[in-house]
């Protein structure tokens, strides 16, 4: 299988480190060009609880040097999806698929405008790593990656994709019922990565402070109650518990906010909190915490370069 990672953050990096091993093709796009030429060069270097490895990766910021992929992995921050999409749209073939496994809400209908329903598959995943140097990253949680179609169909490139992940050692479940499996991803990023953020704390201390805590299962509260207004069966019988049980399994992880706040970049605050606070503003559902974490998260994004710490 041919396979192109779009982003070459945490879990791109992360992705093409095991897909890599497996993979004879596999390239990977970045918008930009120096850091892809060094990729191209040293590869993408693991560390963390997989063990300690390096792998060789074609990587480019010029589509027209990439052969047609079977396989297009989106993996970059969800305000460049429609950029991304873009351009690489004229890499997609008959047979190719393009899989998202961003943060946040909107994505999927974000991607198929662009190249169509019937070639997205949606997934989450609960794998944590964290972005030391270009290339360079830490693998601080395992856990399982699912995906599937919106529509609930299961065909052979679903398949496909599940085989190729878990030949990788990427262990990899589908589902039909991806909408109601991406909003519960949602929930557990509500929860923890604006407070993250916020705070400067890794995912596990969030549970560790009374404060925070008491914080995080106002704002996931808040979020369950948005989602059955909208008749979303979520994944979890108890969403709050999987939330502080993904704390405690991640505990070492910086979220990807927090690694977004630490390099004063933007963060994906408006496709997952900002989500909660406009849905809520649409159907008449007040949502304070989420509203603070978000306006909070947009204080920190435009102060950068006004802090003292």
């Amino acid at each position: 299988m041919k396979i192109l990672i779009v982003g070459p953050g945490a879990m791109g990096c992360l992705l093409a480190s095991f897909l890599a091993k497996v993979e004879e093709e596999l390239w990977i796009l970045d918008k930009y060009k120096e850091r892809a030429d060094r990729i191209n060069q040293q590869g993408i270097i693991m560390e963390g609880i997989s063990g300690s490895w390096q792998v060789k990766v074609k990587a480019t910021a010029d589509p027209n040097q990439i052969p047609q992929p079977d396989l297009i992995i989106i993996t970059v921050k969800s305000y460049d999806t429609k950029l991304a999409c873009t351009s690489i749209k004229g890499l997609v073939g008959e047979n190719t698929s393009v899989l998202t496994l961003q943060n946040g809400l909107g994505n999927v209908e974000t991607i198929a405008e662009i190249i169509g329903y019937d070639k997205v598959l949606a997934g989450v995943t609960n794998q944590g790593a964290t972005l030391l140097d270009i290339g360079y990253i830490r693998h601080a949680g395992k856990g399982e990656t699912v995906i599937g179609r919106i529509d609930g169909k299961i065909p052979v490139e679903v398949l496909k994709v599940r085989e190729i992940f878990n030949k990788a050692g990427l262990p990899t479940k589908i589902s039909r019922d991806i909408k109601g499996l991406l909003w519960s991803k949602l929930i557990i990023n509500v929860g923890i990565n604006a407070l993250t953020a916020i705070t400067g704390l890794n995912n596990g201390r969030l549970i560790e402070f009374e404060g925070t805590r008491r914080i995080l299962r106002e704002a996931v509260t808040e979020a369950i109650r948005i989602a059955k207004r909208k008749r979303i069966k979520l994944i979890y019988d108890d969403p709050l518990a999987k939330v502080e049980a993904v704390c405690e399994a991640t505990s070492t992880n910086i979220s990807s906010m927090l690694q977004d706040v630490l390099r004063k970049k933007r963060t994906e605050i408006d496709s997952i909190n900002g989500v909660i606070v406009r849905l809520g503003q649409e159907l008449g559902i007040h949502v304070p915490v989420n509203s603070l974490l978000l306006d909070l998260v947009k204080t920190i994004e435009a102060s950068y370069n006004l802090r003292v710490v």
